[in-house]
């Protein structure tokens, strides 16, 4: 059998990785999911192969949570491929540092590329620091366009939408920082989707993360269809924990 591959570049981080049948659906195509949790994972496989583990950023009192995110699919991984994933910083904008993806299968297809916000904190007092306050590193950027959309905010009006029911929050559903991991929430979205467009592959996918859910908490669930476009909004006691756009065609 083949070793993966694995390589820490001077502004980037590549790995190969096989798709899973508990990364995909019955048909066998990647979750939206599966490539949202790649996102968060290669996130932190370039932080810690560089020593900057979560550990060590804790120590330094910085920490990063994911604010926004786009997916754009150009061709759906299936079951058992092998994907060539690579992650990039993209500097800096506005409040957010940005990081981005590609991930390829072995013949050199572009199957999914994405781009990400993420924002700094003190994990202490949850206080949201300025990206110049990072000390860890110096940030680079990204040596080549990253074929998809920037990450978007996604709002639903105040009338219009479809009630979906409540989501309890339950243990499976957090992660070591004790809410719902990032991930999660693409397949609560797609539990809320109408049948026929559950069973397709979207175009292009958005999601805002806005706070956090926690253990026995109600996510009271909206939608909104609007062709072959689907919102999907969580609110939390505080509100909105996350909203989500799912493009299946032109928009």
């Amino acid at each position: 059998m083949d070793s993966f591959k694995t390589k820490l570049m001077e502004n980037g981080y590549f790995r190969q990785e096989e798709l899973t049948f508990a990364d995909c659906d019955r048909n066998k195509n990647a979750r939206v999911s599966a490539l949202l949790r790649k996102a968060a994972n290669y996130a932190g496989y370039d932080y810690d192969a560089r020593g900057l583990t979560h550990e060590r950023l804790l120590e330094m009192r910085e920490a990063f949570l994911l604010s926004r995110l786009a997916v754009k699919i150009h061709r759906c991984p299936r079951a058992r491929e092998v994907l060539d994933i690579t992650t990039w910083e993209n500097g800096v904008k506005g409040a957010h540092m940005q990081r981005v993806y590609e991930m390829a299968d072995q013949e050199g297809r572009l199957c999914a590329s994405i781009r990400s916000d993420w924002i700094l904190v003190d994990p202490v007092t949850r206080k949201i620091l300025r990206p110049g306050s990072f000390t860890a590193k110096p940030l680079t950027v990204c040596p080549k366009e990253i074929d998809c959309p920037e990450p978007r905010k996604i709002v639903l009006p105040r009338e219009g939408t479809e009630e979906l029911g409540v989501r309890r929050i339950r243990w499976s559903d957090l992660d070591g920082n004790g809410h719902v991991y990032s991930a999660n929430y693409g397949d609560i979205v797609w539990d809320c989707l109408p049948e026929d467009l559950q069973e397709r592959i979207p175009r292009e996918f958005y999601i805002n993360y806005s706070k956090e859910a926690t253990l026995g908490e109600e996510l009271r669930l909206l939608g909104l269809r609007e062709g072959e476009t689907c919102r999907v909004e969580g609110l939390g006691p505080e509100g909105a924990c996350f909203t989500a756009l799912c493009v299946f065609g032109p928009v």
